[in-house]
């Protein structure tokens, strides 16, 4: 893997702008995180000149609320994100973590993700993917659950195949209360830190001091 120091969560955003506006172009498939990092380098990216036409834009997890709730990582992210031209594939969340996943795997079909952006917990946890949850063990491409430690329970999730399929994974990490979760990722490969299953032939961290331990 490779890991980008960076000084501060505004560096790791600027950063993770700059890697999504190199891969727009038609054609591109691109996977969408929730998070203050992410929003934030999507208000960098809105403020680019890129033509997005013909870019196909997913999400990694959704919470099972309406789009305009304040939960929806979609409605945050288009909220700050025009990306005129794109299509834009929002996780169907009130549609629940039974039919929702079927749903999506339709939609997704054989797509494959150019840049998939991902987020980490303090815990370790990355998309809805939890540590030690079954779900680390789904096969198919899209999942929901009922039972997510973090509220809401209900929530429709990428696997980690999917994931992993991914032609490269951008994982975003910023603040101290993550340093230990960061730790166990640069580590070793481990169920009770979902992050740290993520292909690393492929996977680019950019941490800031915080989350470096300074």
């Amino acid at each position: 893997m490779e890991l980008v120091r960076c000084a501060d969560a505004e560096e790791v955003a600027t950063r993770a702008a700059r890697a999504v506006a190199e891969v727009v172009r038609p054609g591109a498939q691109i996977c969408l995180a929730g998070g203050s990092s992410p929003m934030r380098a999507y208000e960098l990216l809105d403020a680019m000149d890129l033509a997005w036409e013909g870019v196909d834009l997913w999400y990694g997890d959704e919470r099972c609320v309406p789009a305009d709730h304040p939960d929806s990582n979609h409605g945050q992210a288009r909220a700050r994100l025009r990306a005129p031209g794109a299509v834009w594939h929002p996780m169907p969340g009130e549609r629940g973590p039974d039919t929702g996943p079927t749903v999506y795997a339709d939609e997704l079909g054989s797509a494959i993700m150019t840049l998939t952006l991902l987020g980490m917990g303090p815990d370790g946890h990355t998309c809805s993917l939890f540590p030690e949850h079954p779900l680390l063990d789904a096969t198919g491409t899209v999942a929901g659950l009922t039972d997510s430690p973090k509220p809401p329970p209900e929530r429709i999730t990428l696997t980690l195949p999917m994931l992993n399929a991914s032609l490269g994974l951008l994982l975003l990490v910023t603040g101290a209360e993550k340093a230990g979760a960061l730790a166990r990722v640069l580590d070793e490969p481990g169920r009770a830190t979902p992050a740290s299953l993520l292909a690393r032939d492929r996977l680019t961290i950019l941490a800031d001091a915080a989350a470096l331990g300074g």
